[in-house]
């Protein structure tokens, strides 16, 4: 068999293994964006109080109030981290398919490199939900200017549709170049 249809092939069968066990790691791995996404909703000033996770989900509380409601009510807008961090079980089946020395550590290392990636997703996730999908009293108080609702909603279509498989990609040719370039080699002969 030719290297790069061994390499795919491989591939394919470590998936169904990865996205099982990314699947029951998940709420570790949404704890740490957690923390990311904590740090990175600092700028939006008192529009969110806190960041907490329930399972793979991370809840975000506003200070929103939910219609006319009284002193008591908060928006709070949950979003699943699983939604933006499936490109992780494909760069851990590609990362064992090239069986390169090191993989462990490019494994681990590709991770740690994609979970900012997921934070941007899930955080344009919550923003798109307070500013352009929650009723107009909700968004309303959010104060985005229309402008800054086009960027919210830009954001959220990138975090969506392309960093959850482009980052992956990307992060996997930048670890295994020479693998590739072996590959290409051998694919030459």
């Amino acid at each position: 068999m030719p290297p790069l249809a061994r390499f795919v092939v491989t591939a394919l069968a470590w998936l169904p293994v990865t996205f099982a066990v990314w699947y029951f790691v998940a709420p570790m791995l949404v704890f740490l964006v957690r923390g990311i996404a904590s740090v990175a909703v600092l700028p939006f000033g008192d529009l969110v109080r806190a960041v907490e996770q329930s399972g793979s989900t991370l809840q975000f509380v506003t200070s929103l109030k939910p219609g006319q409601a009284a002193a008591g009510g908060v928006v709070t807008v949950g979003v699943d981290g699983l939604l933006y961090s499936f490109g992780m079980p494909m760069f851990a089946a590609l990362t064992l398919a090239a069986r390169e020395p090191g993989r462990w550590k490019y494994l681990a290392g590709g991770i740690v490199a994609l979970l900012p990636f997921v934070a941007f997703g899930a955080i344009a996730d919550m923003l798109k939900n307070v500013a352009i999908t929650a009723g107009p009293i909700v968004a309303s108080q959010a104060g985005f200017s229309a402008g800054q609702r086009e960027a919210i909603a830009f954001a959220y279509q990138f975090g969506t549709l392309i960093l959850p498989t482009v980052a992956p990609a990307v992060i996997w040719v930048l670890t295994h170049r020479a693998f590739l370039e072996r590959l290409r080699a051998e694919g030459r002969r």
